[in-house]
């Protein structure tokens, strides 16, 4: 990943930015690192990246505000992609915080952060206002993978900070119209990565109810339009899969 990748920016939705790094030599065809800068009174950043990828991405902000300005960090779950450099953020930013659901903050983010995270509220309805962005924190335990594991719905923008949910390869465009779920269920069957359990097809029926216009996607590219359809689709594929639907 130090070969010399490079972090392109793109404004997927209204002061939402999207970071990308393609790294060529994940699959035959690539595959990309995003994370998502949203703007405001407190720029919060979904996704820190893996720690190598700091740099980057890093500069990517400075391109949109500077990095010192960043207020919240947040991310899906626990894994090197979605949080490895959130310690280094909070030593760039002194003003930012770690935030997430009450069950990663007791699991490992209490000791894991350097300083003390925020538990997001998770009842629904909940708002976490960053003046500019009001924001629903939803937890989605075991979805796609983690028991901590939590998304962030964007009310503002009507966006939907997905995570590794429509995870797919490739050099993506920024943002696309076209299908993501086929895209999707392919690299399922490369990576295998999503709990085919009980608790997938009730949470993403939950999150389709949100009717997102954009699904601010981690890997791969972002979509626009029906993303209450995508993600029951979605869901209809895994159930598939699992030879249960």
């Amino acid at each position: 990943m130090n070969a010399g990748p490079q972090t392109q920016v793109d404004e997927i939705a209204p002061d939402i930015f999207r970071m990308s790094t393609w790294v060529p030599d994940i699959t035959e065809n690539g595959f990309t690192f995003n994370q998502f800068l949203l703007t405001g009174d407190e720029p919060m950043l979904f996704h820190t990246g893996q720690r190598q990828l700091f740099p980057l991405v890093s500069e990517a902000i400075n391109q949109v505000v500077p990095v010192e300005k960043l207020r919240w960090i947040a991310f899906g779950h626990l894994e090197a992609d979605e949080c490895g450099a959130m310690n280094l953020f909070l030593a760039a930013a002194p003003n930012a915080e770690v935030i997430h659901g009450p069950l990663a903050c007791m699991l490992s983010l209490t000791d894991m952060c350097d300083r003390p995270p925020v538990a997001a509220n998770p009842e629904p309805g909940a708002v976490h206002d960053i003046g500019g962005h009001r924001l629903r924190f939803i937890p989605t335990p075991h979805v796609p993978h983690n028991w901590e594991a939590g998304l962030w719905f964007d009310e503002t923008t009507s966006t939907l900070l997905a995570g590794d949910l429509f995870t797919h390869t490739g050099q993506c465009p920024s943002l696309t119209e076209s299908d993501c779920v086929a895209p999707a269920l392919d690299a399922e069957g490369i990576f295998h990565a999503t709990g085919l359990t009980t608790n997938l097809q009730p949470t993403l029926q939950q999150l389709a109810e949100l009717r997102p216009t954009t699904l601010a996607i981690m890997h791969g590219s972002s979509y626009a339009g029906d993303g209450a359809a995508q993600l029951r689709a979605l869901a209809e594929g895994y159930a598939a899969m699992a030879g249960t639907g």
